[in-house]
């Protein structure tokens, strides 16, 4: 993506780097509220499934994720954009109905809610401005599942921004999601186990689906953000993601 006129300002770099440094600290806030809600921490509620469930979590991911990185893109053509709400609200519908039955129908419902989620993440992409008709931006939409923001104590999760234009193959998109699985499935582990809770099963499955679909809008703009804020300072990227984690250590 070229930059269009004059680079912004250091007072406007700032500012908004400052701000992407702010929603990346309250992304998690729901999540944890959540979480603490429906009575436990995510190792808790993890261990409530059953051992043949997590056994397979990670494998159902990977091919909940290799299904929805293109069901993701076709739905822009017959959805259309629309506001970030309503992607929560659709999510949260299909987390009630997934979660009244129990773990058979919330394990039904994953693919599906993955690939809701990964559309929210296109949309926060193409509001700033990326096309996700293309590969990279795709690449990049996938990387936000297996990162909190690109922090440095985010135990090596961030892969890095991929160039618009570098060319990538289908074995890169696969080398991409069998790294980021195991990072959802944790994520997705601990929706399923709040699905499971007795009485609570279909408003955990909505809380919980509202509160990630949140949650990956934020790391979504976080992530996007600095790539766009990059390109309008004419900045290298790399070096708008050093800003970052340095301002985020210091706040």
């Amino acid at each position: 993506m070229e930059l269009l006129g004059r680079p912004i300002d250091e007072t406007t770099t700032q500012a908004r780097l400052d701000a992407l440094v702010q929603r990346n600290a309250r992304a998690g806030n729901s999540v944890m509220d959540v979480l603490n809600l429906i009575g436990g921490q995510a190792e808790g509620l993890l261990d409530r499934l059953p051992a043949a469930t997590r056994m397979r979590l990670n494998s159902a991911t990977e091919e909940a994720l290799r299904h929805a990185a293109e069901a993701a893109h076709r739905s822009r053509d017959v959805m259309g954009e629309g506001p970030a709400w309503r992607i929560r609200a659709l999510t949260t519908v299909m987390g009630a109905a997934g979660g009244f039955g129990g773990l058979p129908t919330a394990l039904a419902e994953l693919p599906a809610t993955t690939t809701i989620l990964l559309r929210a993440i296109q949309d926060v992409a193409s509001e700033h401005g990326f096309d996700p008709s293309e590969p990279a931006v795709r690449f990049d939409s996938i990387e936000v599942f297996g990162a909190a923001g690109p922090l440095s104590e985010d135990d090596g999760a961030n892969l890095g921004f991929i160039g618009t234009r570098v060319t990538l193959t289908g074995s890169a998109m696969r080398a991409l999601i069998a790294r980021v699985a195991p990072r959802l499935a944790a994520v997705l582990g601990q929706k399923l186990a709040a699905q499971t809770v007795p009485v609570l099963g279909a408003a955990a499955g909505a809380a919980t689906n509202y509160a990630y679909t949140q949650y990956y809008q934020d790391m979504a703009h976080v992530h996007f953000g600095l790539r766009r804020l990059a390109i309008d300072a004419d900045r290298d990227p790399q070096e708008m993601i050093t800003a970052f984690r340095e301002r985020a250590a210091r706040a």
